[in-house]
Protein backbone atom coordinates (compact mmCIF):
# COMPACT_ATOMS: atom_id res chain seq x y z
CA UNK A 1 0.00 0.00 0.00
CA UNK A 2 2.88 2.37 0.68
CA UNK A 3 3.95 2.10 -2.95
CA UNK A 4 0.52 2.99 -4.35
CA UNK A 5 -0.18 6.49 -5.48
CA UNK A 6 -2.47 8.50 -3.24
CA UNK A 7 -5.69 8.13 -5.30
CA UNK A 8 -5.39 4.31 -5.11
CA UNK A 9 -5.10 4.08 -1.32
CA UNK A 10 -8.25 3.07 0.50
CA UNK A 11 -10.01 5.92 2.30
CA UNK A 12 -8.25 8.74 0.46
CA UNK A 13 -9.69 11.32 -1.87
CA UNK A 14 -8.72 11.49 -5.47
CA UNK A 15 -6.08 14.09 -6.11
CA UNK A 16 -7.43 17.37 -7.40
CA UNK A 17 -5.56 20.55 -8.19
CA UNK A 18 -5.86 23.41 -5.72
CA UNK A 19 -4.75 26.76 -6.96
CA UNK A 20 -2.07 28.36 -4.85
CA UNK A 21 -3.50 31.30 -2.96
CA UNK A 22 -6.98 29.77 -2.76
CA UNK A 23 -8.76 28.99 0.52
CA UNK A 24 -6.79 25.76 0.87
CA UNK A 25 -3.61 26.83 -0.85
CA UNK A 26 -3.22 30.29 0.68
CA UNK A 27 0.16 30.92 2.21
CA UNK A 28 1.78 27.88 0.59
CA UNK A 29 4.21 29.87 -1.51
CA UNK A 30 4.71 27.74 -4.64
CA UNK A 31 2.73 24.88 -6.05
CA UNK A 32 2.48 21.10 -5.73
CA UNK A 33 4.92 18.45 -4.64
CA UNK A 34 5.13 14.79 -5.41
CA UNK A 35 3.77 13.48 -2.10
CA UNK A 36 5.06 10.00 -2.91
CA UNK A 37 8.62 11.13 -2.26
CA UNK A 38 9.43 11.89 1.40
CA UNK A 39 10.67 15.43 1.88
CA UNK A 40 9.56 16.48 -1.60
CA UNK A 41 9.55 20.19 -2.33
CA UNK A 42 6.73 22.15 -3.96
CA UNK A 43 6.77 22.26 -7.71
CA UNK A 44 6.27 25.39 -9.75
CA UNK A 45 3.16 24.46 -11.72
CA UNK A 46 0.91 26.61 -9.48
CA UNK A 47 -1.15 23.79 -7.87
CA UNK A 48 -1.22 21.82 -4.61
CA UNK A 49 -2.55 18.27 -4.79
CA UNK A 50 -5.21 17.11 -2.31
CA UNK A 51 -4.24 13.92 -0.49
CA UNK A 52 -5.47 11.84 2.44
CA UNK A 53 -6.13 13.82 5.63
CA UNK A 54 -3.44 11.97 7.62
CA UNK A 55 -0.77 12.14 4.94
CA UNK A 56 2.00 14.76 4.81
CA UNK A 57 0.77 17.98 3.27
CA UNK A 58 2.07 18.39 -0.30
CA UNK A 59 3.18 21.94 0.51
CA UNK A 60 6.27 20.51 2.20
CA UNK A 61 5.50 21.87 5.69
CA UNK A 62 5.90 18.46 7.31
CA UNK A 63 2.44 18.64 8.89
CA UNK A 64 -0.47 16.34 8.14
CA UNK A 65 -2.71 17.53 5.34
CA UNK A 66 -5.76 17.94 7.63
CA UNK A 67 -3.77 20.22 9.95
CA UNK A 68 -2.30 22.29 7.13
CA UNK A 69 -3.93 23.05 3.77
CA UNK A 70 -6.70 20.50 4.31
CA UNK A 71 -8.03 22.23 7.42
CA UNK A 72 -11.50 23.71 7.33
CA UNK A 73 -11.75 27.33 8.36
CA UNK A 74 -14.51 28.40 10.74
CA UNK A 75 -15.26 31.83 12.20
CA UNK A 76 -14.11 32.14 15.80
CA UNK A 77 -16.72 32.91 18.49
CA UNK A 78 -16.73 36.41 19.94
CA UNK A 79 -14.84 36.46 23.24
CA UNK A 80 -16.72 39.40 24.77
CA UNK A 81 -20.16 39.62 23.15
CA UNK A 82 -21.47 42.37 25.47
CA UNK A 83 -18.47 44.71 25.36
CA UNK A 84 -19.59 48.32 24.99
CA UNK A 85 -22.54 47.95 27.37
CA UNK A 86 -22.22 49.62 30.77
CA UNK A 87 -23.99 46.60 32.28
CA UNK A 88 -21.73 44.02 30.64
CA UNK A 89 -21.01 42.23 33.97
CA UNK A 90 -24.73 41.84 34.69
CA UNK A 91 -25.44 40.62 31.15
CA UNK A 92 -22.74 37.98 31.59
CA UNK A 93 -24.31 36.98 34.91
CA UNK A 94 -27.79 36.68 33.38
CA UNK A 95 -26.42 34.46 30.64
CA UNK A 96 -24.17 32.25 32.78
CA UNK A 97 -25.06 32.48 36.49
CA UNK A 98 -28.65 33.44 37.20
CA UNK A 99 -31.45 30.89 36.68
CA UNK A 100 -34.45 33.24 36.65
CA UNK A 101 -34.43 37.02 36.24
CA UNK A 102 -36.02 39.70 34.09
CA UNK A 103 -35.30 43.27 33.02
CA UNK A 104 -37.38 45.66 30.89
CA UNK A 105 -35.74 46.69 27.62
CA UNK A 106 -35.92 50.02 25.81
CA UNK A 107 -35.00 50.44 22.17
CA UNK A 108 -32.32 52.91 21.18
CA UNK A 109 -33.13 56.30 19.73
CA UNK A 110 -31.35 55.39 16.50
CA UNK A 111 -33.42 52.22 16.07
CA UNK A 112 -36.70 54.01 16.79
CA UNK A 113 -35.74 56.71 14.31
CA UNK A 114 -35.36 54.07 11.60
CA UNK A 115 -38.38 52.02 12.79
CA UNK A 116 -40.96 54.31 14.36
CA UNK A 117 -43.51 51.51 14.20
CA UNK A 118 -41.64 49.79 17.06
CA UNK A 119 -42.21 52.66 19.48
CA UNK A 120 -44.27 51.79 22.55
CA UNK A 121 -43.63 48.04 22.38
CA UNK A 122 -43.26 46.33 25.77
CA UNK A 123 -40.10 44.20 25.81
CA UNK A 124 -38.77 42.07 28.65
CA UNK A 125 -35.37 40.41 28.74
CA UNK A 126 -35.41 37.10 30.63
CA UNK A 127 -32.87 34.46 31.45
CA UNK A 128 -34.71 31.53 29.84
CA UNK A 129 -38.03 30.89 28.09
CA UNK A 130 -40.09 27.70 27.70
CA UNK A 131 -38.46 25.17 25.37
CA UNK A 132 -35.33 27.38 25.48
CA UNK A 133 -36.89 29.55 22.75
CA UNK A 134 -34.95 32.67 21.73
CA UNK A 135 -38.04 34.90 21.98
CA UNK A 136 -41.83 34.92 21.95
CA UNK A 137 -44.63 37.43 21.43
CA UNK A 138 -47.62 37.27 23.74
CA UNK A 139 -51.16 37.66 22.44
CA UNK A 140 -51.18 41.24 23.74
CA UNK A 141 -48.01 42.08 21.81
CA UNK A 142 -45.57 42.00 24.75
CA UNK A 143 -42.19 40.53 23.75
CA UNK A 144 -40.08 38.19 25.88
CA UNK A 145 -36.43 37.72 24.82
CA UNK A 146 -34.13 35.07 26.30
CA UNK A 147 -30.48 35.31 27.32
CA UNK A 148 -30.05 31.54 27.52
CA UNK A 149 -30.97 29.47 24.46
CA UNK A 150 -30.53 25.89 23.31
CA UNK A 151 -28.13 26.47 20.39
CA UNK A 152 -26.13 29.70 20.69
CA UNK A 153 -24.19 31.14 17.79
CA UNK A 154 -20.84 32.87 17.55
CA UNK A 155 -21.96 36.08 19.27
CA UNK A 156 -24.56 36.08 22.05
CA UNK A 157 -25.22 39.81 21.67
CA UNK A 158 -26.08 39.47 17.99
CA UNK A 159 -28.17 36.35 18.69
CA UNK A 160 -30.28 38.21 21.26
CA UNK A 161 -30.59 41.27 19.04
CA UNK A 162 -31.58 39.08 16.08
CA UNK A 163 -34.29 37.34 18.13
CA UNK A 164 -35.57 40.71 19.35
CA UNK A 165 -35.77 42.16 15.84
CA UNK A 166 -37.58 39.04 14.60
CA UNK A 167 -40.06 39.32 17.47
CA UNK A 168 -40.72 42.99 16.71
CA UNK A 169 -41.86 42.01 13.22
CA UNK A 170 -43.75 38.85 14.28
CA UNK A 171 -47.49 38.59 14.81
CA UNK A 172 -48.91 38.30 18.36
CA UNK A 173 -48.91 34.76 19.69
CA UNK A 174 -45.73 33.81 17.82
CA UNK A 175 -42.75 31.87 19.11
CA UNK A 176 -39.41 32.84 17.54
CA UNK A 177 -37.62 29.56 16.91
CA UNK A 178 -35.31 30.55 14.06
CA UNK A 179 -31.60 29.60 14.18
CA UNK A 180 -29.23 31.90 16.03
CA UNK A 181 -28.51 35.02 13.98
CA UNK A 182 -24.76 34.44 14.36
CA UNK A 183 -24.75 30.72 13.62
CA UNK A 184 -21.66 29.80 11.54
CA UNK A 185 -23.78 28.86 8.52
CA UNK A 186 -25.66 32.17 8.45
CA UNK A 187 -22.52 34.19 9.12
CA UNK A 188 -20.76 32.51 6.20
CA UNK A 189 -23.56 33.73 3.93
CA UNK A 190 -23.03 37.36 4.95
CA UNK A 191 -20.66 39.37 2.79
CA UNK A 192 -19.29 41.19 5.86
CA UNK A 193 -19.64 38.28 8.28
CA UNK A 194 -20.51 39.18 11.87
CA UNK A 195 -19.97 42.87 11.19
CA UNK A 196 -23.16 42.89 9.10
CA UNK A 197 -25.32 41.82 12.08
CA UNK A 198 -26.62 44.27 14.72
CA UNK A 199 -25.89 43.66 18.39
CA UNK A 200 -27.44 44.81 21.66
CA UNK A 201 -25.29 47.95 21.59
CA UNK A 202 -27.02 48.91 18.32
CA UNK A 203 -30.67 48.21 19.17
CA UNK A 204 -30.96 48.99 22.91
CA UNK A 205 -30.86 52.19 24.90
CA UNK A 206 -27.43 52.46 26.59
CA UNK A 207 -28.84 52.85 30.13
CA UNK A 208 -28.00 49.92 32.45
CA UNK A 209 -30.65 47.25 32.94
CA UNK A 210 -32.95 47.24 35.95
CA UNK A 211 -32.72 43.58 36.92
CA UNK A 212 -35.20 41.65 39.04
CA UNK A 213 -34.21 38.17 40.23
CA UNK A 214 -37.09 35.71 40.68
CA UNK A 215 -37.44 32.51 42.69
CA UNK A 216 -39.33 30.82 39.86
CA UNK A 217 -40.65 31.24 36.31
CA UNK A 218 -44.09 32.65 37.04
CA UNK A 219 -43.13 35.61 34.85
CA UNK A 220 -43.50 33.31 31.85
CA UNK A 221 -47.27 33.79 32.16
CA UNK A 222 -49.26 37.02 31.78
CA UNK A 223 -50.42 38.40 35.12
CA UNK A 224 -54.02 37.56 34.21
CA UNK A 225 -53.29 33.94 33.35
CA UNK A 226 -55.30 31.42 35.34
CA UNK A 227 -53.40 28.17 35.88
CA UNK A 228 -56.31 26.23 37.31
CA UNK A 229 -59.33 24.63 35.76
CA UNK A 230 -59.08 23.19 32.25
CA UNK A 231 -56.56 20.65 31.01
CA UNK A 232 -54.42 23.26 29.26
CA UNK A 233 -54.04 25.32 32.43
CA UNK A 234 -53.18 22.21 34.40
CA UNK A 235 -50.51 21.34 31.85
CA UNK A 236 -49.07 24.85 32.14
CA UNK A 237 -49.06 24.59 35.92
CA UNK A 238 -47.21 21.26 35.72
CA UNK A 239 -44.65 22.79 33.34
CA UNK A 240 -44.07 25.69 35.71
CA UNK A 241 -43.71 23.34 38.66
CA UNK A 242 -41.04 21.35 36.84
CA UNK A 243 -39.19 24.50 35.80
CA UNK A 244 -39.37 26.04 39.26
CA UNK A 245 -37.88 22.89 40.78
CA UNK A 246 -34.64 23.55 38.86
CA UNK A 247 -34.16 27.11 40.15
CA UNK A 248 -31.24 27.63 42.52
CA UNK A 249 -32.13 30.33 45.09
CA UNK A 250 -30.29 33.45 43.92
CA UNK A 251 -30.15 37.06 45.14
CA UNK A 252 -28.50 40.06 43.49
CA UNK A 253 -26.67 42.22 46.03
CA UNK A 254 -27.83 45.83 46.19
CA UNK A 255 -24.67 47.43 47.61
CA UNK A 256 -22.31 46.51 44.74
CA UNK A 257 -22.88 45.85 41.02
CA UNK A 258 -23.14 42.38 39.45
CA UNK A 259 -22.61 40.31 42.63
CA UNK A 260 -24.94 37.34 43.13
CA UNK A 261 -25.52 35.21 46.23
CA UNK A 262 -26.77 31.68 45.59
CA UNK A 263 -27.68 28.60 47.65
CA UNK A 264 -27.26 25.37 45.64
CA UNK A 265 -28.16 22.37 47.78
CA UNK A 266 -26.30 22.50 51.07
CA UNK A 267 -23.76 25.11 49.89
CA UNK A 268 -23.74 28.91 49.93
CA UNK A 269 -21.77 30.93 47.37
CA UNK A 270 -21.14 34.48 46.23
CA UNK A 271 -20.18 35.05 42.58
CA UNK A 272 -19.12 38.49 41.40
CA UNK A 273 -18.80 39.42 37.72
CA UNK A 274 -16.01 42.01 37.46
CA UNK A 275 -15.68 44.54 34.61
CA UNK A 276 -12.69 44.83 32.29
CA UNK A 277 -11.61 47.72 30.10
CA UNK A 278 -12.76 47.52 26.51
CA UNK A 279 -10.11 46.16 24.12
CA UNK A 280 -8.20 48.74 22.13
CA UNK A 281 -9.81 49.62 18.82
CA UNK A 282 -13.40 48.85 19.83
CA UNK A 283 -14.31 52.51 20.19
CA UNK A 284 -16.02 51.97 23.55
CA UNK A 285 -15.32 53.70 26.85
CA UNK A 286 -15.15 52.38 30.38
CA UNK A 287 -18.51 53.70 31.51
CA UNK A 288 -18.68 51.11 34.29
CA UNK A 289 -16.75 53.66 36.36
CA UNK A 290 -19.96 55.70 36.48
CA UNK A 291 -21.67 52.78 38.23
CA UNK A 292 -19.18 52.94 41.12
CA UNK A 293 -17.20 49.88 40.02
CA UNK A 294 -13.47 50.21 39.21
CA UNK A 295 -12.48 48.82 35.83
CA UNK A 296 -9.32 46.74 35.46
CA UNK A 297 -7.17 47.66 32.46
CA UNK A 298 -6.71 43.98 31.61
CA UNK A 299 -7.22 40.51 33.04
CA UNK A 300 -3.56 40.53 34.15
CA UNK A 301 -4.03 43.62 36.31
CA UNK A 302 -7.27 42.20 37.70
CA UNK A 303 -5.55 38.96 38.75
CA UNK A 304 -2.67 40.96 40.23
CA UNK A 305 -5.20 42.83 42.37
CA UNK A 306 -6.82 39.60 43.55
CA UNK A 307 -3.39 38.20 44.45
CA UNK A 308 -2.56 41.32 46.46
CA UNK A 309 -5.85 41.09 48.34
CA UNK A 310 -5.41 37.39 49.03
CA UNK A 311 -1.88 37.89 50.36
CA UNK A 312 -3.21 40.60 52.68
CA UNK A 313 -6.12 38.40 53.88
CA UNK A 314 -8.58 40.93 52.44
CA UNK A 315 -10.14 38.69 49.80
CA UNK A 316 -13.18 37.90 51.92
CA UNK A 317 -16.91 38.63 51.91
CA UNK A 318 -17.65 38.07 55.58
CA UNK A 319 -16.82 35.78 58.50
CA UNK A 320 -16.36 32.17 57.47
CA UNK A 321 -16.13 32.98 53.75
CA UNK A 322 -13.36 31.46 51.65
CA UNK A 323 -12.20 32.56 48.21
CA UNK A 324 -12.10 29.40 46.08
CA UNK A 325 -11.04 30.73 42.67
CA UNK A 326 -12.54 32.23 39.57
CA UNK A 327 -13.88 31.28 36.16
CA UNK A 328 -14.06 33.17 32.89
CA UNK A 329 -17.40 33.72 31.20
CA UNK A 330 -17.99 35.76 28.04
CA UNK A 331 -14.56 37.34 28.42
CA UNK A 332 -14.95 38.48 32.05
CA UNK A 333 -13.47 37.16 35.29
CA UNK A 334 -15.97 35.91 37.90
CA UNK A 335 -14.47 35.26 41.37
CA UNK A 336 -16.29 32.75 43.60
CA UNK A 337 -16.47 32.53 47.38
CA UNK A 338 -17.73 29.72 49.60
CA UNK A 339 -19.81 31.18 52.42
CA UNK A 340 -20.34 29.90 55.94
CA UNK A 341 -23.35 27.60 56.31
CA UNK A 342 -26.56 29.55 56.67
CA UNK A 343 -25.12 32.85 55.41
CA UNK A 344 -27.89 34.99 53.94
CA UNK A 345 -27.41 37.45 51.10
CA UNK A 346 -27.94 40.42 53.42
CA UNK A 347 -24.90 39.36 55.47
CA UNK A 348 -22.67 39.82 52.38
CA UNK A 349 -23.67 43.42 51.66
CA UNK A 350 -21.32 45.30 53.99
CA UNK A 351 -18.34 42.94 53.49
CA UNK A 352 -18.81 43.35 49.73
CA UNK A 353 -18.63 47.14 50.09
CA UNK A 354 -15.40 46.82 52.09
CA UNK A 355 -13.95 44.41 49.56
CA UNK A 356 -14.85 46.80 46.74
CA UNK A 357 -12.88 49.59 48.41
CA UNK A 358 -9.87 47.29 48.93
CA UNK A 359 -10.13 46.08 45.32
CA UNK A 360 -10.06 49.66 44.04
CA UNK A 361 -6.88 50.31 46.04
CA UNK A 362 -5.27 47.06 44.83
CA UNK A 363 -6.00 47.93 41.19
CA UNK A 364 -4.27 51.26 41.61
CA UNK A 365 -1.11 49.64 43.00
CA UNK A 366 1.73 49.84 40.46
CA UNK A 367 4.53 47.98 42.27
CA UNK A 368 5.46 44.50 40.98
CA UNK A 369 4.12 41.50 42.89
CA UNK A 370 6.40 40.07 45.53
CA UNK A 371 7.26 36.37 45.75
CA UNK A 372 4.29 35.44 47.95
CA UNK A 373 1.85 37.32 45.76
CA UNK A 374 3.24 35.69 42.62
CA UNK A 375 2.74 32.23 44.16
CA UNK A 376 -0.84 33.09 45.04
CA UNK A 377 -1.48 34.44 41.56
CA UNK A 378 -0.08 31.28 39.96
CA UNK A 379 -2.37 29.19 42.15
CA UNK A 380 -5.39 31.25 41.11
CA UNK A 381 -4.64 30.83 37.43
CA UNK A 382 -4.00 27.11 37.85
CA UNK A 383 -7.45 26.57 39.39
CA UNK A 384 -9.35 28.75 36.92
CA UNK A 385 -11.99 27.51 34.50
CA UNK A 386 -13.36 28.98 31.27
CA UNK A 387 -17.03 28.51 30.40
CA UNK A 388 -17.67 27.95 26.69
Amino acid sequence: MARRTAPQRPGTRSARPITAGSALGAGSGTGAVDHRRPGAQPSTDGTIAAVGPREPCPCGSGRRYKACHGGRSRPAPVLRPFVGRRDEPDLVALRELVPSATAPLHLSTAHLGAHPEHAGRRIVLGTMLPQAAPALVRDDGEILVAMQTAVPGLDASRDIAGALLAALDATPGSVIDTPAASSPLLVSQQADGLAALPGLVDVLDPAPLEITVHDGFAWWLPSSEDTGGDATSQEVAAMLERANATVVPTVRLTSVPAAYWCHPGDRWHLRWSLPLAAPAGTGTSDDAQAEGMPVARSEETLLDALARLSAADQLTVGPGSRFVGFFRADGLVVPVWDLAAGTEASACEQPAVELLAAYRTALAEQAPLDAAQRRIRAGLVGRSLTLR
